[in-house]
């Protein structure tokens, strides 16, 4: 697998609101988040195709409180939902990255992948891309030991990506996310998990498939 680019910006620069290590790989920069990023990032949660598999879209006032949730964790842990430029494309393209999940589950607290990016930034293999940036840099720099992913039942574009990551779905881990309301079509979710041996067998197998 090839070495993304890691680095630690020194200084928030451009109206950032943290010092989260930055990420590149051949298309895209995950970054710390800046103020510019608010406005297109409440457009996105207002779009109902980019929330179809979310119980309901947001407001603009939820969408920046969900930022300062984003910004606390990394404050807290190092690591977060990176926002995510198309490098010298797009300024900002929506989050991909890493949080901690402490709902009342079988499988938690756990550390959970988890991506959204605006509409006319699909089917382009960005999320992919960046997924697996952050998976790298979850085994190699964070030492995890395992990283999950879930969303709704009937989510096949997510799940689509999770299968690409090489991430195995936990046939009996299927659940009712307690965040869904009782009765709410979306309530029922979809389990992926991939492990430490997991993630360096998938990387050398991608090493030798390569000319």
């Amino acid at each position: 697998m090839p070495r993304e680019q890691l680095r630690a910006s020194a200084t928030p620069s451009g109206g950032a609101w943290n010092g989260a290590p930055e990420v590149r790989t051949s298309r895209l920069t995950l970054r710390a988040w800046r103020d510019g990023d608010l406005r297109p990032f409440a457009a996105m949660n207002a779009d109902s195709r980019v929330m179809e598999y979310f119980p309901a879209l947001l407001s603009e006032r939820e969408s920046n409180a969900l930022v300062a949730r984003i910004h606390r964790h990394f404050g807290a842990h190092g690591f977060g939902l990176w926002a995510v430029e198309v490098t010298g494309h797009a300024s900002f393209a929506g989050f991909v990255g890493l949080t901690h999940s402490l709902f009342a589950a079988h499988f938690t607290p756990c550390v959970d992948l988890g991506w959204r990016l605006a509409r006319e930034h699909w089917g382009k293999g960005y999320a992919r891309e960046a997924a697996r940036a952050v998976i790298q840099l979850a085994f190699e720099r964070l030492a995890l030991d395992q990283v999950v992913a879930f969303t709704a039942a009937e989510n096949a574009r997510s799940r689509r990506v999770m299968d690409a990551l090489g991430m195995t779905r936990d046939e009996r881990g299927d659940f009712d996310h307690p965040y869904v309301p009782a009765g709410h079509p979306l309530r029922r979710h979809v389990l992926y998990r991939l492990d430490r041996a997991g993630w360096h067998a998938l990387s050398r197998a991608r090493a030798y498939s390569r000319p």
